[in-house]
C-alpha cells in the first residue's frame, strides 16, 4: 500500500495552490479542488467539460463544517443521516463563504460529511471544505473503480493520489435529497 501521508501532503499542497487533485472518496473516485477558489472550480467545469449552471458537491468532515458553509440548517438532518447506510449528500440552502461559481442558481450547495479515512483526514487537515465531482467527462458514466477513469481526464489532474488504486471494490454515487421542514425529498437514491 502506498503511504497515504505522503498523499495527503500532496494534495494539501495542490489544493493550497488552486490545483485539482483525482482521489477516493466514500462514493466513486473525484476530481477535488478547494471549493472556496473559483478559479479551482472553474478549472472543474472546463476538465469535466460541464456546464457551471450545473451546481457541484462538496465533501466536509463534519457536522460542525456544515453548520459554517450554510445559513441556518434544519439540525434534525443530522439525525436523518446517522440512520442512513449509504453515503448521502443533503442540498442545503443558504451557501455561505463558498466559491460563488459552486452553487445553485437559488444559493443552494450540495454537502456531504465524508466518513472515507483518506478524505476525512485530507479535509481537517486543509480546513476547508473540497469540492467532489465525478471523475468523468461531463455526461459520461462515473467511474467505478479507479481503472475506469480516461485517461485524458487524468491529463488535466495536478495531482493523482496513488492511495487506493487498486481497490477494486465496486462504488456508486452518493444518495442525493432534499431536506426542507422536516422533510426529506430523494433526488437521486
Amino acid at each position: 500500500m502506498m503511504d497515504m501521508e505522503k498523499d495527503i501532503v500532496q494534495c494539501l499542497d495542490t489544493l493550497k495552490n488552486g490545483g485539482l487533485i483525482l482521489y477516493p472518496t466514500d462514493t466513486v473516485w473525484g476530481i477535488g479542488c478547494d471549493a472556496t477558489n473559483e478559479a479551482a472550480v472553474a478549472k472543474v467545469y472546463a476538465l469535466k467539460q460541464r456546464a457551471d449552471e450545473k451546481a457541484l458537491i462538496v465533501l466536509v468532515a463534519e457536522e460542525r463544517d456544515v453548520l459554517q458553509y450554510t445559513a441556518a440548517p434544519d439540525l434534525a438532518v443530522f439525525d436523518y443521516l446517522l440512520n442512513t447506510a449509504k453515503p448521502t449528500t443533503v442540498i442545503y440552502e443558504g451557501a455561505i463563504g463558498l466559491a460563488s461559481n459552486l452553487t445553485g442558481a437559488d444559493g443552494s450547495i450540495g454537502i456531504r460529511i465524508c466518513a472515507e479515512p483518506f478524505c476525512r483526514q485530507l479535509i481537517k487537515r486543509f480546513r476547508k471544505p473540497i469540492v467532489s465531482t465525478s471523475a468523468n467527462i461531463s455526461g459520461q458514466p462515473p467511474p467505478r473503480i479507479y481503472q475506469e477513469i480516461a485517461a485524458e481526464l487524468k491529463t488535466g489532474i495536478d495531482y493523482i493520489v496513488q492511495y487506493r488504486q487498486d481497490d477494486v471494490t465496486i462504488a456508486a454515487p452518493s444518495s442525493v435529497i432534499r431536506w426542507r421542514n422536516g422533510e426529506v425529498e430523494v433526488l437521486r437514491g
